[in-house]
C-alpha cells in the first residue's frame, strides 16, 4: 500500500509537470496560474501545493530535468582525475546543442526559459532562482576551464573567470538565437563548428589572459 501512495504520488507529480510544460509553453509563465495548471493536469491546487511551494518552484522543478542527461559530462570535466576536461567540455555542448535541435521536450523547455519565462513581480522567488543557478553555472565552467589549463590544453595565463562567463553568455545567446530564429542556420549539424568557435576563441583570444 505504501508502495502504490508512492507510485501515485510521483505520478501526479509527472502529471502537473507536464500540464506545467503544456501551459507554459502555451500561454508563457506570467499569464499561468496554479489553477490553470491543476485544471489541465485534472488534480486540485492542493495536489500542486502538495508538491511544489509556489510557481517559481514548479518552474525550477520542470527546468532541473534539463541537465539531467548531461550530468555526467559536467561531472567529468570538473573532476580533477580527468584526463581530457577540455573534451568532455566539448561533448556536453555538442551534446547540448544537438538536444535542443532534435528533442521537442528539450526544446521546448528551453524556449520555456529563454523567451516565456518573464520575471514579473510575482516571479522574484524565480528570479533569484536563475541567479543563483546562472552563478552555480560559472562556478563549474570555471572548475572544468582551470583543469584543462592543468593538463595544458588552454594557455597556462587564461583568467578563467572571465573566461568562463564569456563562455556561458556565448552558450546561453547561440540557443536563444537559434531559438528565436530556428531556420537562420542548422544548429544540429553545425552544432560541432559553433562549439569549437567558443572553445578556440579562449586558446586565441588576449582578452581572456591574465
Amino acid at each position: 500500500m505504501v508502495r502504490r501512495t508512492k507510485e501515485e504520488a510521483q505520478e501526479t507529480r509527472h502529471q502537473i509537470l507536464e500540464a506545467a510544460e503544456q501551459a507554459f509553453y502555451e500561454r508563457g509563465v506570467a499569464r499561468t496560474t496554479l489553477a490553470d495548471i491543476a485544471t489541465l493536469a485534472g488534480v486540485t491546487r492542493g495536489a500542486i501545493y502538495w508538491h511544489f511551494s509556489n510557481k517559481a518552484d514548479l518552474v525550477q522543478a520542470m527546468l532541473d530535468s534539463l541537465h539531467e542527461p548531461l550530468e555526467e559530462l559536467a561531472q567529468a570535466s570538473e573532476s580533477e582525475d580527468e584526463p581530457d576536461p577540455l573534451g568532455c567540455m566539448r561533448k556536453l555542448l555538442i551534446r547540448l546543442f544537438q538536444q535542443i535541435a532534435i528533442d521537442p521536450k528539450t526544446r521546448r523547455l528551453n524556449e520555456i526559459l529563454h523567451h516565456k519565462c518573464e520575471f514579473t513581480d510575482e516571479m522574484c522567488d524565480m528570479r533569484r532562482q536563475r541567479q543563483s543557478v546562472s552563478l552555480d553555472c560559472n562556478v563549474r565552467i570555471e572548475r572544468s576551464l582551470r583543469n584543462a589549463v592543468n593538463r595544458e590544453q588552454l594557455p597556462p595565463d587564461l583568467d578563467t573567470v572571465r573566461a568562463a562567463i564569456a563562455l556561458h553568455a556565448y552558450i546561453d545567446g547561440m540557443i536563444g538565437q537559434w531559438l528565436l530564429v530556428p531556420d537562420s542556420f542548422d544548429l544540429y549539424q553545425e552544432a560541432e563548428r559553433w562549439v569549437d568557435v567558443s572553445l578556440q576563441t579562449l586558446s586565441l583570444t588576449h582578452a581572456l589572459r591574465k
